[in-house]
């Protein structure tokens, strides 16, 4: 009897075989009724094959376009500053601090989203002055902007 093998198209990851959007060679005892009936895999058709490098195509472009947008915003940043009026004390003390918030809230005011969690400032900012804040976008993209804390 001739070793029959069976071409399908993975769906999902699957350990020691392949990753989503593989085409692979298995038994076909493993592929009717293991891989295909928990929807892992497809049989490897002409227009499954198709569609699948349609899919792979598009999600190329979706990743190229939020690349494309986040060095859009990190070339705006890197060109921003923001003024925070804070309330002061006794030798210009802070009542409070600034925080991640308080930047994210004086961008938006300048039309520029960006998510508090991505803002890191360099120091305490506890007094008036200038600092440093960082926004991390993406893996290369860290753009830096100068925070300007002002009496109110």
């Amino acid at each position: 009897m001739a070793n029959k093998r069976m071409k399908l198209i993975l769906q999902e990851n699957v350990n020691k075989l392949g990753d989503a959007g593989d085409i692979v060679d298995v038994k076909p005892g493993y592929g009717r009724n293991y891989l295909i009936p928990q929807g892992k895999a497809l049989m490897a058709t002409g227009g499954a094959i198709k569609r699948m490098d349609r899919m792979k195509e598009q999600a190329a472009q979706r990743a190229e376009r939020t690349i494309q947008d986040a060095q859009e915003l990190s070339e705006r940043l890197e060109t921003t500053s923001v003024t925070i009026p804070v309330k002061v004390g006794e030798n210009d003390k802070i009542h409070g601090s600034v925080t991640t918030d308080d930047i994210a809230e004086a961008l938006a005011e300048r039309d520029i989203e960006v998510d508090r969690k991505d803002i890191t400032i360099d120091q305490d900012i506890s007094t008036l002055g200038e600092y440093t804040a960082t926004v991390e976008l993406m893996a290369e993209f860290k753009p830096q902007i100068k925070v300007w804390v002002v009496k109110e």
